[in-house]
């Protein structure tokens, strides 16, 4: 069973978000010394199952910490229910994904009148005077807010309203100082995962996610460019109705993450295809990209149109650097070793490329984004997308002590995270797709081999990019 979600005000002192954090973590350290003291007696079956039993009531402390934080706790959660990262043995692992995915997608329990007050202050009137009816029910959570589906009074046009949760900004503020203690949690589980590199990607995300203006502003920008695009919607915002906490943007409806998980392959596969192409493709026809690549952040609309919102992560690269992922990516595809070593040597992401072997470097690479840098058709899972992010960024990688000192440039960072999640998503669609051959679109120029490539080819020879 679900923790029940929060319902008093939201703690926002580092002391009091601490305490929650603090209690658990200590009561855990104990159980597990406890449980390895005892080991040291037990046949070696009995002691891997009693490890994997403190292993499953470490994974539901977490989901109970996750279900009354909000913030950056929340964006871990969100996180961890479609990246496997193994915090659970392996025959658990479906009841501790349904129920993160759960947690995903509940909606906590903050009153209507308190997010009603936040918007009230952000649009500086009353919500009666904007809207002619807002449903009391949310339609959606976001890490940091609620998702409200209301009517404009001037022209009656349906949006969906994002509202903050009050007091969730220095709420936020505490979850960042106190992160180390929840990464304790998570690598008492798994102790391989790589704390550090894990809450740098929550650090990354979070700072642009409170600003709902900052977020306006990219989802306009997106929705011109994708205007009468063939298979992509991004419903747009309204800026006059849009601030700090508060972003109102057309509604779509459509079917969510876990509807199409069960849809026939042909769908999964298409829906693939596009999620690919808008995420990857993005990057590299328009150097501007929607950085958060997550199950709730797309609709299937009934026309087959996929609607993509959430911008709060919007990162634009500038030329030279998106030539650089093409020139790596070429010379992994073609397996030119040396030349991916000289590419990643001259742009400083080895700091001593002396100690670097060059055919070491290929495989690292290959392991980390294979999956379309191979010519084959592959249908994606969830054990892939894992093994990849194990060998990017895990102790346990085969080429960790190689590669952990390496430096890519936040621009490059991101873009590989953009990639794993995507891939992540993929698997847990288990879409099937020659993504190699969609990618040389944007690494060689070519001409498109499928149906949706050749539409979007007809989009963009007339689009201005």
């Amino acid at each position: 069973m679900l923790p029940p979600m929060a319902t008093e005000r939201i703690p926002t002192s580092r002391t009091a978000r601490a305490a929650k954090v603090g209690r658990l973590a200590a009561t855990e350290a104990v159980r597990h010394a406890g449980t390895h003291a005892a080991n040291l007696a037990r046949p070696p079956s009995e002691a891997r199952a009693a490890l994997e039993r403190r292993h499953l009531e470490t994974a539901d402390q977490i989901l109970t910490v996750l279900g009354t934080m909000k913030g950056a706790a929340m964006k871990l959660g969100q996180m961890l229910s479609f990246v496997d990262l193994g915090l659970v043995p392996r025959d658990a692992r479906p009841e501790f994904q349904r129920k993160l995915a759960a947690l995903r997608d509940s909606a906590p329990q903050v009153s209507f009148g308190r997010m009603m007050r936040v918007l009230q202050e952000d649009l500086g009137r009353a919500p009666s005077a904007v809207f002619a009816d807002i449903d009391e029910r949310p339609i959606g959570v976001a890490s940091i807010g609620q998702v409200y589906r209301a009517t404009v009074r001037d022209g009656g046009r349906a949006v969906a309203i994002k509202v903050q949760y009050p007091g969730v900004a220095a709420a936020v503020r505490a979850d960042m100082k106190n992160l180390a203690l929840i990464m304790r949690l998570v690598q008492r589980a798994a102790p391989g995962i790589d704390g550090e590199a894990l809450a740098a990607e929550i650090r990354l995300r979070v700072g642009e996610e409170l600003d709902y203006e900052l977020e306006a502003a990219n989802q306009r920008e997106f929705a011109g460019a994708f205007r009468d695009h063939p298979f992509v919607v991004i419903p747009d915002a309204i800026a006059s109705l849009c601030g700090k906490r508060v972003l109102v943007t057309d509604y779509v409806e459509g079917s969510g993450f876990e509807q199409l998980k069960s849809a026939p392959d042909e769908v999964r596969d298409r829906v693939g295809e596009i999620i690919y192409r808008f995420f990857c493709g993005t990057l590299y026809r328009r150097h501007a990209f929607s950085g958060d690549p997550h199950p709730g952040n797309f609709l299937l609309q009934a026309d087959g149109r996929v609607a993509f919102f959430d911008f709060g992560l919007f990162k634009r690269m500038d030329v030279s650097s998106v030539e650089l992922e093409l020139a790596c990516q070429r010379a992994a595809a073609e397996g030119r070793a040396a030349d991916l070593h000289r590419l990643m040597a001259d742009a400083d992401i080895l700091p001593d490329p002396s100690r670097v072997p060059a055919d070491k470097l290929l495989d690292y690479v290959r392991d980390a984004i294979g999956w379309y840098l191979v010519d084959e058709e592959l249908r994606l899972t969830p054990e892939m997308a894992t093994r990849a992010l194990i060998e990017s960024i895990a102790p346990q990688s085969a080429y960790f002590k190689t590669f952990r000192h390496q430096h890519l440039p936040p621009e490059h960072a991101l873009a590989r995270r953009l990639e794993l999640f995507t891939e992540a998503l993929l698997g847990q669609l288990r879409a099937r797709a020659n993504w190699h051959r969609i990618a040389r679109e944007w690494l060689y120029g070519e001409p498109p081999v499928t149906e949706l490539g050749e539409l979007e080819a007809g989009f963009y020879a007339t689009a201005a990019v």
